[in-house]
């Protein structure tokens, strides 16, 4: 093909590519690939030509396009976990303290509850769990397993079964708040009762201490996680009832795209939650089993995994986030403001 021709056929292209900017990636990413295509033609059969220069200069111009907003989406990521979410997360810190109360309060039943009637624990689990579940528990113990509920054959296949498990009750929690919070806090109920009931039963057998050492490998986390969901799901359900200077619609939109993001947000904590009691706690449980051939791990590593989990939680969503709103840090209407100048890193 001439360089005549070849210019006439795609000069109105390279126009619109030079002078009408795109923000859409995937029409970024087709202008360039178009662009690297007629840039080797012109290559290859134009090779000094003053048009492989522009077309050049097209592309070149478009690839700086294309790294620039993969630095930025980067960066857009680093904003959201250090700066976006705690604040977040502050603004609904008095709900998430009477959401943490009150999960605490249904622990606490289950644990009176099953400590004042011997057979309340094993009729909850055999209702709420699995029917047998609770003389199962009993029965690993007098064995010398107490804690065989956390082997499996297939450690992988056991992470993944608890991690969508576990996102999934979280976005139930959340979901279920849009009924006035009713929903959520009916979640709360019953995780906080199987929750007291089961740590009663290892106390009740002696093991309290080893079951701390054990089952909050893991639970630390996974369970703040639930509080933390459950925050959500409350945040969801009074959009609707406490609209405050919002029309009830506005409030409950707020609410709900807080709601969601704090939901989302919790995910790789449950799969870390996950991984430790897929991984971890199965080869603590073994450091309790009597005459176990296969490795356990020593308690000092129990107890720093459950000391650095505490603090990992303690600091992310209530330390943290209180440092950040004193040293001038607010979030409006999406935007990281400091000392109410907007502020990006």
């Amino acid at each position: 093909m001439r360089e005549a021709r070849f210019i006439k056929k795609n000069v109105d292209k390279w126009n619109r590519y030079q002078h009408e900017e795109t923000k859409d990636p995937d029409e970024m990413a087709d202008r360039f690939i178009t662009l690297l295509d007629d840039l080797s033609y012109a290559k290859t059969f134009y090779p000094g030509s003053k048009v492989t220069r522009w077309i050049n200069g097209i592309a070149a111009s478009i690839y700086q396009n294309i790294f620039q907003n993969k630095r930025h989406n980067f960066a857009r990521i680093i904003q959201f976990w250090k700066y976006e979410l705690p604040l977040l997360f502050r603004r609904y810190h008095k709900i998430f303290l009477f959401t943490f109360l009150l999960f605490l309060s249904f622990v606490f039943i289950g644990v009176v509850s099953s400590a004042s009637d011997p057979e309340f624990a094993r009729q909850y689990f055999d209702h709420r769990v699995q029917r047998g579940y609770y003389d199962q528990t009993i029965a690993s113990i007098q064995k010398g397993d107490p804690f065989g509920v956390y082997k499996d054959d297939n450690p992988f296949s056991m992470f993944v079964m608890i991690a969508y498990n576990n996102i999934s009750v979280a976005f139930k929690t959340v979901i279920f708040g849009i009924i006035f919070g009713i929903g959520t806090i009916l979640f709360m109920w019953s995780n906080g009762m199987m929750l007291g009931c089961f740590q009663y039963i290892f106390f009740s057998q002696g093991l309290g201490w080893q079951s701390v050492l054990v089952i909050w490998i893991h639970g630390t986390i996974e369970i703040s996680s639930i509080v933390i969901a459950s925050c959500a799901g409350i945040i969801l359900g009074t959009g609707w009832l406490f609209p405050g200077t919002y029309s009830r619609k506005e409030s409950f939109l707020r609410g709900a795209k807080d709601a969601v993001r704090i939901c989302v947000s919790l995910i790789p904590f449950f799969i870390i939650a996950a991984f430790f009691e897929s991984y971890v706690t199965h080869l603590m449980s073994n450091t309790f089993e009597k005459n176990s051939g296969d490795i356990g791990l020593p308690v000092p590593f129990s107890i720093m995994i459950l000391a650095g989990s505490l603090l990992l939680m303690l600091w992310y969503f209530v330390l943290y986030p209180i440092r950040l709103r004193n040293s001038g840090f607010s979030l409006q209407d999406g935007k990281i403001l400091k000392d109410g100048i907007a502020y990006e890193i």
